[in-house]
């Protein structure tokens, strides 16, 4: 879902279809739904009822107080991703620091991530998603991995269809850089982010194991998908089939 969403603002929607789904998004009612493009109706309506669902089993399971931190991260998502689709319209390349504090919300991680806790059982409790929603430091280093990662693979491709809003783009102009300088310091960030990470199994008062593997996870699967090439969006490079299979089709020798 997040994926087709990112698809409409990053490149389906007119800024003003965008801001009426991010409106839409913000007001979560389906009473607004025709007011939407009709290609929008059928996400919007999907949107809904993913969440309708989650919201029904989290109240069998008396965890309805979950719904609220599930969906707040999916609006905050939208209100960034309308945001990045303005700087694109103005093809605005802004600072680093601008772009990155924007960029870590909009590679999704702080809703997947807490769409993944909701799925944790009693192992996450209101403190583990109150803690969450602080935006923690492993939470970050995830994001910045997912980023910078996605941008240094993707940046050529994206460069040919007018997209200037790129880690890539922003350090090169901040700092005066080549596009090789700019992929060696941004590679240096990605380092660091891991070592953020680290630090954060290490610290005390920080949630149960279980769910800072969930947060690592989401950093190490970038290693995989994006560590040479864009392995989620590009058609032509299967790293993701190849290991899906081998995992899931071929048989395990023994």
């Amino acid at each position: 879902m997040a994926s087709i969403i990112d698809d409409i603002y990053d490149a389906h929607g007119t800024l003003e279809e965008l801001e009426l789904f991010t409106k839409a998004i913000q007001r979560w009612d389906v009473c607004v739904i025709d007011l939407l493009p009709d290609y929008m109706k059928v996400c919007y309506k999907a949107l809904l009822e993913v969440y309708t669902e989650i919201e029904e089993q989290l109240a069998k399971e008396g965890k309805l107080y979950q719904i609220q931190y599930a969906r707040e991260p999916m609006k905050k998502l939208s209100e960034n991703y309308f945001l990045e689709a303005k700087w694109l319209h103005q093809k605005h390349i802004p600072t680093m620091d601008d772009y990155m504090s924007l960029a870590l919300m909009t590679t999704g991680y702080p809703l997947l991530i807490t769409t993944a806790f909701v799925g944790m059982g009693n192992i996450a409790t209101q403190d583990s998603f109150d803690w969450l929603a602080t935006y923690p430091k492993a939470v970050k280093g995830a994001a910045i991995i997912c980023r910078l990662m996605d941008d240094i693979a993707d940046h050529k491709f994206e460069q040919k269809r007018g997209q200037v809003t790129l880690a890539v783009e922003c350090y090169m102009k901040e700092y005066g850089a080549t596009e090789e300088e700019a992929i060696i310091g941004l590679r240096r960030e990605v380092s660091d982010a891991w070592k953020d990470i680290n630090e954060s199994f290490l610290l005390p008062n920080v949630p149960p194991r279980p769910l800072l593997t969930r947060i690592i996870n989401f950093a190490c699967i970038m290693d995989v998908a994006y560590k040479y090439a864009d392995g989620y969006t590009t058609h032509h490079d299967t790293v993701l089939k190849d290991l899906i299979v081998s995992t899931l089709v071929q048989p395990v020798l023994v």
